[in-house]
Formats: C-alpha cells, structure tokens, sequence
C-alpha cells in the first residue's frame, strides 16, 4: 500500500493511502452535505483527491461515520467503494473503539466512571431515561475527569455506543454540559458554532491488510 503525504489540509490529513483517508475535522463544518447549502467535509475531501488527478471524470470518497457541526475531530473516508463494507460493518459490530476529550466548566460527583441510560432521539434533541421506554436504546460511556484548572474540567471519554448526541446528553444529565453547547444546557461560550468535544481517537482494523490501525489527534481547547 502506498502512503501519501498530503497538501491538502496538512494539519487536518492524520492517514491517507490507497484505500483510507483520516482527517481531522475543525468545528462548525459539516461532514456531509445538507439542505441549506453549509460548507461540508466530503466535498473539500473530493475536490483534494480530484486535485490529485485531474484525467479521472470522477472521484469517490465516502465516510463511514459522522460527527455533529459543533464537534471536532477523526473522521474516517474510504477512497475506494471495495473497502466501504467492510469499514461499515466494523462500526456496526461495534469493533470499533472510539475515544473523545470534553472540556466542562463543572466537575462530576466521581472523578471516573461509566455512564449507562436509555436513550431516544426527540425532534432535535437526545433525551435519556432510567429506564427503558417506547423506542429507546440502551447507551453507555466510561469516562475519566482531571482538573484543567479552577473552573475547567478535562474528560476523558470512550464511547460504547454512539447515539444522537450522546456524549453531550450523557454529560449534562451528570451536571456537566459540555463547554458552549447551550442545547444541553452550557452558558459559557467555547466558539462560534463550535463546542469544546472532540474525536481524539479511533481504532480499527485496516479493510485490506486488517491490521489494527489508531489514527489519534490531541485537542487543546484553545479559545
């Protein structure tokens, strides 16, 4: 397989060879094209790989998973649909294991811990019981907090599942909306269409060599 070093991007590009791209999405951009026109992720990944060739009519790429608008961080692409399910089936086994960073501006009752609730989608909103209910889907996460300094808490987050807003409805039931998102409950700004949730990590198994590949980028929370 051959390894390409990128122009595109160069601090967002984390892996790209023949068959997968890795990029480090910034927040307030989508990943993928929606009704009212919003820059997207896909398209700037199809307008690099076209960039690369200009003789071929088309390219293809397509990610195998999403992040919300506000969220930043991994975002996997297959560049070749022969790879695509195998890719998807890994997430829908759950195979993959999936890290993120928060930033909050309270602390929980227990400095680690796992987070179990059930969950269900409601207009545009996650809202989660103890329960379960009528079309709910049990979710956990197991998380781990330390000081960032006197007002701010960093948490370190692995996701067992990955439900509509999940981590940032699981973390404001405890108390602790994540940094900037007023929809769960925030009153401190982080940025513009942004909020301080990150991807850092992911973990898979390559589609042609399988395997184990980590593809991981560290979050700041520069203001």
């Amino acid at each position: 397989m051959n390894q390409i070093h990128s122009p595109l991007f160069p601090d967002r590009i984390l892996f790209e060879d023949d068959y997968i791209l890795v990029v480090n999405k910034p927040t307030a951009l989508m990943v993928e094209p929606d009704r009212n026109g919003h820059p997207n992720l896909l398209y700037e990944v199809k307008k690099y790989l076209k960039s690369k060739n200009q003789s071929i009519p088309a390219v293809y790429a397509q990610h195998i998973h999403r992040l919300d608008r506000p969220v930043s961080g991994i975002i996997l692409f297959a560049k070749q649909r022969e790879v695509l399910s195998n890719l998807s089936n890994q997430f829908a086994t759950r195979s993959v294991r999936k890290y993120y960073q928060a930033l909050t501006a309270s602390a929980p009752l227990l400095p680690e811990g796992t987070l179990e609730h059930w969950h269900r989608k409601e207009k545009k909103k996650a809202v989660l019981y103890n329960q379960q209910v009528e079309f709910s889907e049990k979710v956990s996460l197991t998380y781990s907090v330390t000081p960032r300094s006197d007002s701010l808490f960093l948490w370190n987050i692995e996701l067992q599942t990955g439900k509509y807003h999940q981590i940032r409805a699981q973390l404001a039931s405890m108390g602790c909306p994540i940094l900037g998102d007023t929809l769960y409950g925030s009153v401190d700004f982080y940025r513009d269409n942004g909020i301080a949730l990150h991807a850092r990590k992911l973990s898979f198994n390559h589609p042609i060599s399988g395997a184990l590949h980590e593809a991981s980028c560290e979050n700041l929370f520069v203001r």
